[in-house]
């Protein structure tokens, strides 16, 4: 199958180059529960349920595979304690994730590894609820179920005039213009923020700090293939389609940013936009990394850390 080889290069990536990406990485679980057509096959995971039987050891996992009978949607790409509380990848295979090409499916998989990441941090589960936006729900679904303003014509409005702002900023990194651009996109922030009850507000950063820096770290852990791939035994896909993807990632936020639309893309506009600032912070806080699970959720506090530009 595929996914074996798929998988297993995603699990050799993440042991090899995980902490040359963000620092700590490797302490965060990495268990993966993977859904076919038929079965489920539980991998990595240190406290499984007494409903999956053992397939055995697997060398290229470096892990003992459980199975079960599958009970999940076979398209679900998403990171939750999905097996005894442990949090756990729950991903489709390639073709039913509708993740273009292989490489894209493993650097997607490093993404929700990053959510491991996050979840892993020791007071994430009591942050997120001291936001008080959940209404009572339990289940986590909130998270994609906010009723946040995405058709409100005046958050709209300044969302696009933000997005203008990050843009020129992003693509003024290599002029004189840089720290003026970068100054006027700060300041559009507070604009922004003006527009939205404090609750939405809370909601918009936690999704851009979540969501937003997991698609760039997408980008992170393509370059870092691109560049030390060849170092990994045994030997990965290509080090140039790495390449390639980082550089199509890249690309892609350039080009969605001048047309990004609350309204059309809803939560999925969070990716862009948080990714884009992900770059922004390289140029203007090169030590934000280090900050990152300090300031849970505020992307803008880091952005007053790093001592202007560099």
């Amino acid at each position: 199958m595929e996914a074996h080889r798929y998988l297993a290069e995603a699990f050799r990536i993440g042991d090899a180059l995980q902490d040359s990406v963000w620092a700590g990485w490797s302490r965060a679980p990495f268990a993966v529960l993977l859904i076919t057509d038929e079965y489920e096959f539980l991998i990595r995971h240190p406290r499984a349920t007494n409903n999956f039987d053992t397939l055995g050891y697997d060398p290229a996992f470096h892990s003992l595979v459980l199975y079960r009978k599958r009970i999940l949607q076979t398209n679900l790409l998403a990171t939750f304690p999905a097996v005894n509380g442990y949090s756990t990848i729950v991903v489709g295979l390639p073709e039913a994730t509708n993740v273009v090409g292989p490489t894209h499916w493993i650097v997607t998989l490093l993404h929700e590894h990053f959510h491991q990441l996050q979840q892993s941090q020791p007071d994430y589960y009591a942050a997120t609820e001291s936001l008080a936006i959940s209404r009572g729900d339990q289940s986590g679904m909130w998270m994609l179920n906010y009723p946040f303003p995405y058709d409100a014509a005046d958050v709209n409005g300044r969302f696009t005039s933000l997005c203008s702002k990050l843009l020129d900023a992003l693509t003024a990194v290599d002029s004189g213009d840089f720290d003026v651009k970068a100054r006027e996109y700060v300041r559009s922030q507070s604009e922004f923020r003006s527009t939205l009850r404090p609750d939405d507000y809370k909601y918009f950063s936690l999704q851009v700090w979540q969501e937003g820096i997991a698609r760039y770290t997408e980008i992170r852990v393509s370059q870092c293939v691109a560049r030390y791939g060849s170092r990994i035994r045994p030997p990965i896909g290509s080090p140039a389609s790495y390449r390639a993807l980082s550089d199509s990632l890249q690309s892609a936020i350039i080009r969605q940013l001048p047309s990004l639309s609350l309204t059309s893309m809803k939560r999925s506009a969070f990716y862009v936009f948080g990714a884009a600032e992900g770059l922004l912070l390289d140029r203007m806080n090169p030590g934000w990394h280090d900050q990152y699970f300090q300031q849970k959720f505020y992307l803008e506090k880091l952005y007053g850390q790093g001592g202007g530009s560099r």
